[in-house]
């Protein structure tokens, strides 16, 4: 199967979707953006606001696309979803995202296609296992979005604490990209200096306890008080796509917070989940098996039973749905 170098496939050309396809469009990280949705207009109507753009940017050819697309792309991103209806339960929701991600996949390997996908839609975690599950697909080449975004939001929110510029502070979100989500504290350095020896150095706050629990609390609740402002979220997320997608194409081996299928690292298995992961042209081509404080541990195993258990109760009604019917 021949790959067009540096082809990527967008799925969903609402918000999310349409909005990394413009932060990868100014990028020049690709040389083909293909724009695909249920809505064919609202992909021909973004193809074509983006091309527009083009006497502006590096040489890139935008265009509305179909399942034809799949087949030598070289990075597909999944964004499509169904919008919650007034009444609906989220365990429905999570069916019929279920269903529109499996219809996908199912697109994705008829096609032959050698792309590495990621999966962005929500919830990205449970939703990476079902399109892994479903695809038959190596665990490396399908992946999600994780907490790729929560980990970014986390180094901002200590740089502007720390006042420190954000390219000097490492950090990660682990877990789950929801509520469960662990901030790693072991992991997070300042300047090259663990956290909790520069913070000896920086001496700017007395109460750093209460400092570090509202960092975490801001993390967490960003994505809420973003969709409770102005209705959704898209730009954070596409530049973190966008980060996602360099990595592949350009075979970085980045490490990054992706969601990929657990097999024993951190004591978890057959779960997707975020940990740091070393993504390249293969996708997640290493899992980072570090050390976490206890406490981190345990929180990330938590989150974990949690996934599990949303697993198993889509599991069950779908297997209900099915008796039904």
């Amino acid at each position: 199967m021949n790959v067009t170098k540096r082809k990527v496939v967008v799925v969903g050309a609402g918000d999310v979707g349409a909005s990394f396809a413009y932060a990868l469009a100014q990028s020049g990280l690709s040389e083909e953006i293909a724009l695909i949705d249920r809505n064919e207009d609202l992909a021909r109507g973004q193809a074509l606001d983006l091309a527009h753009g083009q006497p502006f940017l590096s040489p890139v050819h935008i265009h509305a696309g179909n399942a034809e697309d799949y087949a030598d792309a070289a990075v597909i991103v999944v964004t499509a979803g169904a919008k919650q209806q007034p009444g609906e339960s989220r365990l429905n929701l999570l069916g019929r995202n279920a269903a529109i991600v499996s219809g996908i996949m199912d697109a994705i390997v008829a096609s032959g296609s050698h792309a590495a996908v990621v999966i962005v839609t929500n919830p990205v975690d449970i939703l990476t296992h079902v399109a892994l599950r479903r695809s038959g697909l190596p665990s490396q080449r399908v992946f999600g979005s994780g907490t790729v975004l929560d980990s970014a939001r986390f180094r901002y929110l200590l740089s502007r604490h720390c006042e420190v510029d954000v390219r000097n502070v490492h950090a990660y979100i682990l877990g789950e990209h929801g509520d469960s989500e662990v901030a790693a504290w072991s992991m997070t350095h300042v300047a090259g200096m663990p956290i909790v020896d520069y913070c000896a150095v920086c001496g700017r706050c007395d109460g750093w306890r209460q400092a570090k629990e509202e960092i975490v609390r801001q993390v967490r609740d960003s994505a809420y008080h973003i969709i409770g402002y102005k209705g959704s979220t898209c730009y954070g997320v596409g530049m973190a796509l966008v980060r996602i997608v360099g990595a592949v194409l350009r075979n970085e081996r980045s490490v990054l917070t992706v969601s990929s299928l657990m097999d024993g690292a951190y004591d978890i298995d057959d779960v997707c989940l975020s940990v740091p992961c070393i993504v390249g042209a293969g996708g997640v081509e290493q899992v980072v098996r570090g050390r976490l404080a206890d406490d981190e541990a345990a929180a990330l195993q938590h989150s974990a039973k949690l996934l599990k258990q949303t697993l198993a109760a889509l599991d069950a009604s779908a297997t209900d749905t099915a008796a039904r019917s």
